[in-house]
């Protein structure tokens, strides 16, 4: 059993659900065709073996046009196919620090973060403060000046380092490539 998916979720009107008195007519070369009867250009459409297809109903009178509506849909799937396969989707990856980490860990997380930017994502880079880290916020400024400051010839600062709630928080996002 075979089913049938729609291809477009436009909602258009075609053959005889057209129900207008009046409308305007363009030919398939797109040349204006003037005005006429629904039953008219239906039967213009139907003797060069076309569809006549409702494109502006909101017109005054509707502008309908004679085409081949089936191959007009699967053009148009066509086009919102390969405007899909172009579009790039950027992910936001997060980096944690903390307000006492070590060099190496430091190094380490920056590394992470360098990868995450050259793959075109942007990186949250977030320090959360436990127990008296609160009293000391100038520290956990320190480490996220000295963050962005290795990453600054792949990002740039989209939000600055600043305190929410019990953290500290920093959006970078990636350079954009130069052509």
């Amino acid at each position: 059993m075979r089913r049938c998916f729609p291809i477009s979720t436009k909602e258009v009107q075609i053959n005889e659900a057209i129900r207008d008195k009046e409308l305007r007519i363009i030919s398939e070369s797109g040349e204006q065709l003037g005005f006429m009867s629904a039953a008219e250009a239906l039967a213009l459409a139907e003797s060069k073996n076309l569809d006549l297809v409702k494109i502006a109903p909101q017109a005054n009178p509707p502008v309908c046009k004679i085409m081949d509506y089936g191959k007009y849909l699967f053009e148009q799937a066509k086009r919102e196919k390969e405007a899909r396969k172009n579009q790039k989707i950027v992910e936001l990856k997060e980096i944690r620090l903390s307000v006492k980490i070590d060099t190496h860990d430091f190094d380490t997380k920056v590394d992470h973060a360098r990868k995450f930017l050259a793959s075109g994502n942007k990186v949250k880079v977030s320090i959360r403060f436990r127990g008296r880290e609160m009293a000391h916020p100038n520290l956990a400024l320190d480490n996220m000046k000295r963050f962005a400051l290795a990453c600054e010839d792949l990002a740039n600062v989209e939000k600055p380092a600043k305190v929410d709630g019990r953290q500290m928080l920093m959006f970078l996002a990636p350079k954009a490539a130069k052509p």
